[in-house]
């Protein structure tokens, strides 16, 4: 928590890994507007330069580890609190060690530090997202993760699995919590999973009308920004999910392409 000694007041602070997407529809500004929306604040580190509109993704320049590790190292030698870890593109395995390297060295002395990892593997339209191989370089976060939130193509591509059961068997291997989100699936509605060792429970949602840019951005943020808050893994899923969806009821047009979930207006 961050100490505001004039008034007194805390605020959980989550630490956010995420390429710049000058959409702006997805990566750190999607981070950014979820956790604060959730009434955390969000200390975003930029882990890729992307050439992208609210469509395709047309380059990835990943940033230079070093310059990765030293955007948090300004921020833990200020002694600044990071109450939850918030993963999104890493750009390249090298980033995705660093950031394995800073996980574990705040785990060191916080061991509850939650970490959610959305394994963004490729845009919406297939593009990738992370130099080299995206699978691979994420095998070191897997494994530091408190909760690994994939959609269904990113499921299977990291499992070599095509049913939500197994998928979710494997994963939980790693991380203790996954949650598999349905959005890619067919039918009218959409089915959320979460496993964990103690069992399994489903979401249901109606599917929208349309495609969104940056909705596992959102989803993931701001289960992160609640968990920051301390509030419980179910009970930061079932938020996160509700605020997701009512984002993507009032999402808005900027271009041809994709619609832009309102992150900012929902919570007013």
């Amino acid at each position: 928590m961050i100490e505001d000694r004039t008034r007194g007041r805390t605020t959980a602070c989550v630490l956010v890994f995420a390429g710049l997407d000058p959409s702006g529809g997805a990566g750190i500004q999607a981070d950014i507007q979820a956790v604060s929306a959730a009434g955390a604040h969000p200390l975003p580190i930029v882990t890729a330069l992307t050439v992208q509109d609210n469509q395709h993704v047309h380059a990835v320049h990943p940033v230079e580890p070093a310059v990765l590790r030293e955007q948090v190292r300004v921020l833990v030698e200020q002694g600044t609190r990071i109450d939850a870890i918030k993963i999104g593109i890493v750009g390249s395995a090298a980033n995705a060690q660093v950031i394995a390297e800073v996980i574990s060295m705040l785990r060191a002395t916080d061991t509850r530090l939650p970490v959610v990892l959305d394994p963004v593997l490729a845009s919406g339209h297939g593009d990738l997202l992370t130099s080299g191989d995206a699978v691979q370089a994420l095998a070191p976060l897997r494994k530091l993760a408190t909760l690994i939130t994939p959609n269904l193509p990113e499921a299977s591509t990291l499992c070599a699995a095509d049913q939500v059961d197994a998928q979710a068997a494997i994963l939980l291997r790693d991380a203790p919590h996954v949650l598999i989100k349905g959005g890619h699936g067919e039918g009218e509605g959409i089915v959320n999973t979460w496993c964990c060792a103690a069992g399994r429970r489903d979401w249901h949602w109606p599917r929208l009308e349309g495609e969104f840019h940056g909705s596992g951005c959102t989803l993931a943020s701001a289960i992160a920004a609640r968990l920051a808050q301390r509030m419980p893994m179910e009970a930061a899923l079932d938020a996160g999910q509700h605020y997701t969806q009512r984002c993507l009821a009032s999402a808005f047009v900027i271009a041809r392409g994709q619609l832009v979930p309102d992150r900012v207006k929902e919570n007013s």
